[in-house]
Protein backbone atom coordinates (compact mmCIF):
# COMPACT_ATOMS: atom_id res chain seq x y z
CA UNK A 1 0.00 0.00 0.00
CA UNK A 2 1.43 3.36 -1.08
CA UNK A 3 0.65 5.99 1.56
CA UNK A 4 0.06 9.46 0.07
CA UNK A 5 0.04 12.83 1.85
CA UNK A 6 -1.54 15.72 -0.10
CA UNK A 7 -0.80 19.45 0.10
CA UNK A 8 -3.32 21.42 -1.97
CA UNK A 9 -5.17 24.63 -1.07
CA UNK A 10 -8.16 24.12 -3.41
CA UNK A 11 -10.69 22.16 -1.29
CA UNK A 12 -12.54 20.71 -4.31
CA UNK A 13 -9.33 19.47 -5.92
CA UNK A 14 -8.04 18.20 -2.58
CA UNK A 15 -11.23 16.19 -2.09
CA UNK A 16 -11.16 14.96 -5.70
CA UNK A 17 -7.55 13.78 -5.40
CA UNK A 18 -8.37 12.05 -2.11
CA UNK A 19 -11.34 10.20 -3.64
CA UNK A 20 -9.34 9.19 -6.72
CA UNK A 21 -6.33 7.88 -4.82
CA UNK A 22 -8.25 6.30 -1.91
CA UNK A 23 -10.60 4.59 -4.35
CA UNK A 24 -7.75 2.89 -6.22
CA UNK A 25 -6.21 -0.44 -5.26
CA UNK A 26 -2.78 -0.17 -3.68
CA UNK A 27 -3.10 3.50 -2.65
CA UNK A 28 -4.18 5.25 0.54
CA UNK A 29 -4.41 8.97 1.38
CA UNK A 30 -3.27 9.30 5.00
CA UNK A 31 -4.07 13.04 5.26
CA UNK A 32 -4.42 16.27 3.26
CA UNK A 33 -3.68 19.90 4.09
CA UNK A 34 -4.17 23.35 2.54
CA UNK A 35 -0.58 24.53 3.13
CA UNK A 36 2.80 23.48 4.52
CA UNK A 37 2.69 25.55 7.74
CA UNK A 38 3.15 22.45 9.94
CA UNK A 39 4.74 20.11 7.43
CA UNK A 40 7.46 18.59 9.64
CA UNK A 41 5.18 17.38 12.48
CA UNK A 42 2.67 16.23 9.85
CA UNK A 43 5.41 14.31 8.07
CA UNK A 44 6.42 12.64 11.31
CA UNK A 45 2.82 11.86 12.25
CA UNK A 46 1.81 10.21 8.97
CA UNK A 47 5.12 8.83 7.59
CA UNK A 48 3.89 8.83 3.96
CA UNK A 49 5.61 7.14 1.01
CA UNK A 50 4.73 9.93 -1.44
CA UNK A 51 3.82 13.58 -0.98
CA UNK A 52 1.70 15.29 -3.66
CA UNK A 53 2.73 18.94 -3.42
CA UNK A 54 1.06 22.01 -4.89
CA UNK A 55 3.25 25.13 -5.25
CA UNK A 56 0.97 28.16 -4.88
CA UNK A 57 -0.59 27.86 -1.41
CA UNK A 58 -1.34 30.47 1.29
CA UNK A 59 1.11 30.55 4.17
CA UNK A 60 4.06 28.23 3.54
CA UNK A 61 4.02 27.33 -0.17
CA UNK A 62 5.14 24.14 -1.89
CA UNK A 63 8.72 25.16 -2.71
CA UNK A 64 9.36 26.26 0.88
CA UNK A 65 7.63 23.10 2.12
CA UNK A 66 9.90 21.02 -0.09
CA UNK A 67 12.98 22.77 1.35
CA UNK A 68 11.78 22.02 4.89
CA UNK A 69 11.24 18.35 4.04
CA UNK A 70 14.74 18.00 2.59
CA UNK A 71 16.29 19.53 5.71
CA UNK A 72 15.09 16.53 7.71
CA UNK A 73 14.39 13.77 5.16
CA UNK A 74 16.16 13.00 1.87
CA UNK A 75 14.35 9.75 1.16
CA UNK A 76 10.64 10.57 1.07
CA UNK A 77 9.29 10.99 -2.47
CA UNK A 78 7.89 14.44 -3.28
CA UNK A 79 5.85 14.81 -6.47
CA UNK A 80 5.00 18.39 -7.45
CA UNK A 81 1.46 18.74 -8.84
CA UNK A 82 0.87 22.29 -10.02
CA UNK A 83 -0.44 24.59 -12.72
CA UNK A 84 2.97 26.29 -13.03
CA UNK A 85 5.10 25.26 -16.00
CA UNK A 86 7.53 28.18 -15.97
CA UNK A 87 11.29 27.68 -15.80
CA UNK A 88 11.69 29.33 -12.41
CA UNK A 89 9.30 27.03 -10.55
CA UNK A 90 10.51 23.91 -12.36
CA UNK A 91 14.15 24.76 -11.62
CA UNK A 92 13.48 25.64 -7.96
CA UNK A 93 11.53 22.41 -7.42
CA UNK A 94 14.17 20.15 -8.98
CA UNK A 95 17.06 22.04 -7.36
CA UNK A 96 15.49 21.55 -3.94
CA UNK A 97 14.96 17.82 -4.33
CA UNK A 98 11.58 17.19 -5.99
CA UNK A 99 11.34 13.65 -7.35
CA UNK A 100 8.95 14.56 -10.15
CA UNK A 101 6.97 17.47 -11.60
CA UNK A 102 3.46 17.12 -12.99
CA UNK A 103 0.85 19.57 -14.20
CA UNK A 104 -2.66 19.44 -12.76
CA UNK A 105 -4.11 18.65 -16.18
CA UNK A 106 -2.52 15.18 -15.91
CA UNK A 107 -5.27 12.55 -16.54
CA UNK A 108 -6.31 10.63 -13.37
CA UNK A 109 -5.10 7.24 -14.63
CA UNK A 110 -1.69 8.72 -15.51
CA UNK A 111 -1.49 10.44 -12.12
CA UNK A 112 -1.95 7.11 -10.35
CA UNK A 113 0.70 5.57 -12.60
CA UNK A 114 3.09 8.41 -11.82
CA UNK A 115 2.53 8.08 -8.05
CA UNK A 116 3.35 4.38 -8.31
CA UNK A 117 6.37 5.20 -10.46
CA UNK A 118 7.82 7.76 -8.07
CA UNK A 119 7.24 5.44 -5.10
CA UNK A 120 9.48 2.82 -6.73
CA UNK A 121 12.28 5.21 -7.62
CA UNK A 122 11.10 6.80 -10.85
CA UNK A 123 11.06 10.52 -11.58
CA UNK A 124 7.96 11.29 -13.64
CA UNK A 125 7.58 14.60 -15.44
CA UNK A 126 4.87 15.99 -17.70
CA UNK A 127 6.34 15.97 -21.22
CA UNK A 128 6.35 19.77 -21.55
CA UNK A 129 8.24 20.00 -18.25
CA UNK A 130 10.79 17.41 -19.38
CA UNK A 131 11.35 19.47 -22.54
CA UNK A 132 12.08 22.55 -20.43
CA UNK A 133 14.50 20.60 -18.25
CA UNK A 134 16.36 19.36 -21.31
CA UNK A 135 16.60 22.89 -22.67
CA UNK A 136 17.80 24.33 -19.36
CA UNK A 137 20.56 21.80 -18.96
CA UNK A 138 21.58 21.85 -22.62
CA UNK A 139 22.56 25.47 -22.12
CA UNK A 140 25.03 24.66 -19.34
CA UNK A 141 28.76 24.93 -20.19
CA UNK A 142 30.43 21.84 -21.60
CA UNK A 143 32.89 19.88 -19.50
CA UNK A 144 34.93 16.71 -19.92
CA UNK A 145 32.83 13.60 -20.34
CA UNK A 146 35.36 10.80 -19.88
CA UNK A 147 35.85 10.87 -16.12
CA UNK A 148 32.87 8.81 -14.99
CA UNK A 149 33.63 5.54 -16.83
CA UNK A 150 30.00 4.81 -17.71
CA UNK A 151 29.54 1.63 -19.71
CA UNK A 152 27.66 1.77 -23.02
CA UNK A 153 24.71 0.06 -21.32
CA UNK A 154 24.73 2.63 -18.52
CA UNK A 155 24.87 5.47 -21.05
CA UNK A 156 21.85 3.97 -22.79
CA UNK A 157 19.91 3.83 -19.50
CA UNK A 158 20.97 7.41 -18.69
CA UNK A 159 19.75 8.60 -22.10
CA UNK A 160 16.33 7.03 -21.47
CA UNK A 161 16.21 8.64 -18.01
CA UNK A 162 16.89 11.99 -19.63
CA UNK A 163 14.09 11.28 -22.11
CA UNK A 164 11.70 10.96 -19.17
CA UNK A 165 11.24 7.18 -19.26
CA UNK A 166 10.03 5.38 -16.14
CA UNK A 167 11.84 2.28 -14.87
CA UNK A 168 9.15 0.11 -16.49
CA UNK A 169 9.48 1.91 -19.83
CA UNK A 170 13.28 1.53 -19.76
CA UNK A 171 12.91 -2.18 -19.03
CA UNK A 172 10.49 -2.60 -21.95
CA UNK A 173 12.63 -0.55 -24.33
CA UNK A 174 15.85 -2.41 -23.49
CA UNK A 175 14.21 -5.85 -23.05
CA UNK A 176 15.58 -6.25 -19.52
CA UNK A 177 14.02 -6.79 -16.09
CA UNK A 178 13.08 -3.83 -13.88
CA UNK A 179 15.53 -5.13 -11.24
CA UNK A 180 18.28 -4.90 -13.87
CA UNK A 181 17.24 -1.32 -14.62
CA UNK A 182 17.47 -0.51 -10.89
CA UNK A 183 20.92 -2.09 -10.77
CA UNK A 184 22.12 0.00 -13.74
CA UNK A 185 20.70 3.19 -12.23
CA UNK A 186 22.28 2.50 -8.84
CA UNK A 187 25.68 2.17 -10.57
CA UNK A 188 25.06 5.33 -12.62
CA UNK A 189 24.23 7.28 -9.44
CA UNK A 190 27.39 5.95 -7.75
CA UNK A 191 29.63 6.85 -10.70
CA UNK A 192 28.10 10.31 -11.13
CA UNK A 193 28.01 10.84 -7.34
CA UNK A 194 24.34 11.85 -7.37
CA UNK A 195 21.28 10.77 -5.38
CA UNK A 196 18.33 11.42 -7.68
CA UNK A 197 17.21 11.40 -11.29
CA UNK A 198 17.07 15.19 -11.49
CA UNK A 199 20.72 15.39 -10.35
CA UNK A 200 21.72 12.67 -12.84
CA UNK A 201 19.94 14.48 -15.69
CA UNK A 202 21.60 17.75 -14.69
CA UNK A 203 25.05 16.18 -14.67
CA UNK A 204 24.38 14.34 -17.94
CA UNK A 205 23.80 17.66 -19.68
CA UNK A 206 26.34 19.71 -17.76
CA UNK A 207 29.16 17.26 -18.54
CA UNK A 208 27.85 16.19 -21.98
CA UNK A 209 27.63 12.51 -21.02
CA UNK A 210 25.07 11.63 -23.71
Amino acid sequence: MIKVLIYEDNPQLREGLTMLIDGSDGFSVVASYKNCNNIIPELEAWNPDVILMDIDMPGVNGIEGLKRIREVNQNIKVLMLTVFDDNKNVFEALKNGANGYLLKKTPPAKLLEYIGDVATGGAPMTSSIATQVLKMFSELPQQANNEYNLSEREKQVLQLLVNGYSYKMIANDMFIAIDTVRSHIKKIYEKLQVNSKSEAVAKAFKDKLI
